[in-house]
């Protein structure tokens, strides 16, 4: 689950719950950040904001060799490379992925472009190395929390993420 405070804030809290026998157990939390201006249920390209639901996690990548991930990993050192000027901030921010499947077709590499709700809905959206502050609309989280999340989750458990404000998601 990711959380944001408000609507408008880029910052989050991104907890991990794992069910252990019948019961939900807490196993992690992280501070993190969500969209330059928020969160929206109404997401569009280039509205620097996150989408609110849930989605599942079935994919994941980056500029560095899998680090022993059970998700499908691809890794590809041009793949994964900013579409804007790396700065210093910003230059590890795909290390590893892991793609949130908002407007995507699951099972399909990250970077895939193919968009079912239309391109205007915007996509590309993952879960990837924090720089500070908020993102285009992708959850940046430490690279502590990405180690962990990519040594812990696994398809045969149909991983999902959560993820919006905490009224909305009625909090």
């Amino acid at each position: 689950m990711v959380y944001g405070d408000h609507r408008d804030s880029p910052d989050s809290t991104l907890v991990l719950y794992q069910k252990r026998g019948t019961l939900w157990q807490q196993s992690g939390s992280w501070p993190s950040h969500n969209g330059r201006r928020g969160w929206t249920t109404n997401h569009q390209e280039g509205d620097e904001r996150s989408p609110v639901g849930v989605f599942t996690l079935s994919d994941s990548g980056g500029l560095l060799e899998d680090p022993g991930t059970r998700l499908p990993y691809t890794q590809d050192e041009e793949a994964f490379v900013s579409l804007y000027p790396w700065d210093e901030a910003h230059q590890h921010d795909f290390d590893y992925v892991i793609a949130i499947d908002y407007n995507r077709l699951p099972g399909t590499r990250p970077d895939d472009p193919t968009r079912p709700l239309g391109q205007s809905r915007g996509g590309g959206i993952w879960l990837h190395l924090d720089h500070g502050d908020g993102t285009l609309g992708c959850i940046s989280v430490p690279k502590s929390a990405m180690e962990y999340l990519l040594h812990t989750l696994d398809p045969k458990d149909k991983p999902v993420i959560v993820m919006g404000d905490r009224a909305t998601l009625q909090l």
